[in-house]
């Protein structure tokens, strides 16, 4: 059956192109058979092209293992997933997820990566009355007002995991600090979360470019400030050049580098030991202490040959969670209002341990500080340094009127 074929194949070494064939036409053989019942169709939106694809790639990475591990099946349903690239354009995406739900008539959208795509897709999915589900973007103009019966988190409120670092510095008594993000929604939300625990003076508040490489000129702004720490957040490409020249500067030395999304396993095999020591704040780390946890890490190394980050994580949480919702309605997806109950009860066992949903279909989860350290095998991973929030919610739930 044709989700069993995809999810055993060496994915991270195969061109899109050929993944898209091969979904059409074992797609279409495994619809020949006269005995066939129609599979559960999931839209696996993710980012797999350009200098951010190892996020994408990990995220699919993520939701692919748990479904072979499901015996290609979720909910007991033969499933196929049919995976595209948004390119990190949301116009390309909208255009893809149009061919998702007319063409390919999914049941499910997952993924999305990055917060301007998540921005573009999610109305066009919500109001086709499809789920979609997030195993990673989570902006706060969906958490709150923007809130729909349709869209249900398998990550966090982008606020979330800044809110650690803001928490972090005020405790820690960090006086002034300078912050830096790039310039679009999850950038902007990052901020806000890390001043919304931060009461301290901000020296500067920096947005750049989305996809910039040179920090010359932030750096020595920085620098000149001389402030008590840094908070940024600069996912993929972004990350690895900043923490790399982070270093290179010499600020490493001097002034503490807190960040999000910005030292993780997608940057790590970049940058190496020159993150050492660098703080982050997440839901999840690799060392986190549950079975569910344990086993996921180590089922993952051995089916990809590499250290799996939270959007892998995520990714793998979001087909458990499908997975969960049709065993409860018996592999049926054309009841919504069951599905949707049933997608509510997040009735699984996350990697992250406790997990449930809020009044906006975010999750209540725990957040974790973690320092990038060496394994005893010498690969550099982030390790959980201590709990910051427990059982936290977002700010925006109250916002949110669910119809």
């Amino acid at each position: 059956m044709f989700t069993g074929i995809l999810a055993t194949m060496p994915l991270k070494s195969m061109p899109l192109a050929r993944l898209l064939a091969s979904t059409a036409l074992l797609g279409a053989l495994a619809l020949s058979g006269a005995a066939a019942a129609d599979p559960v169709k999931v839209g696996l939106v993710s980012t797999l092209s350009g200098p951010s694809a190892v996020l994408g790639q990990h995220m699919r990475d993520g939701f692919l293992l748990a479904v072979k591990e499901l015996g290609g099946k979720l909910g007991g349903q033969e499933t196929e997933v049919v995976v595209v690239d948004d390119e990190l354009k949301p116009d390309i995406a909208v255009q893809k997820v149009k061919g998702l739900l007319e063409r390919d008539k999914v049941d499910f959208v997952a993924g999305v990566v990055f917060s301007n795509v998540m921005g573009a897709v999610a109305k066009p999915v919500t109001a086709n009355e499809t789920f979609l589900i997030s195993g990673n973007a989570g902006p706060s103009t969906i958490a709150g007002a923007g809130c729909s019966p349709f869209f249900f988190s398998a990550s966090y409120q982008n606020d979330q995991n800044h809110e650690v670092l803001g928490k972090y510095a005020q405790d820690k008594g960090f006086k002034k600090v300078v912050l830096m993000a790039p310039n679009y929604q999850a950038g902007k939300d990052s901020l806000a979360g890390f001043k919304r625990y931060y009461k301290g003076e901000v020296a500067d508040e920096i947005y750049t470019q989305l996809g910039q490489l040179d920090f010359s000129a932030e750096l020595a702004k920085i620098a000149a400030a001389k402030p008590d720490a840094v908070f940024t957040f600069m996912p993929g490409g972004m990350g690895v050049n900043l923490v790399k020249q982070y270093r290179q500067a010499g600020l490493a030395d001097t002034t503490p580098f807190l960040s999000a999304f910005t030292v993780d396993e997608t940057t790590l095999p970049a940058t190496g030991e020159a993150a050492l020591g660098f703080f982050s704040g997440a839901a999840w780390a690799p060392d986190l202490d549950t079975p569910a946890n344990k086993a996921f890490v180590a089922a993952f190394e051995k089916e990809y040959g590499y250290i799996p980050a939270l959007y892998a994580a995520q990714g793998y949480d979001a087909a458990k969670l499908i997975d969960s919702a049709l065993k409860a309605t018996g592999g049926k997806t054309s009841d919504k209002a069951a599905l949707r109950a049933a997608l509510k009860k997040a009735d699984f066992s996350s990697v992250r341990g406790d997990f449930k949903f809020n009044t906006n279909q975010f999750p209540i989860q725990n957040f974790y500080l973690v320092k990038v350290g060496k394994r005893a095998d010498g690969k550099v991973e982030t390790m959980v340094a201590e709990k910051v929030f427990s059982n936290y919610g977002d700010a925006y739930a109250e916002k949110c009127e669910m119809k």
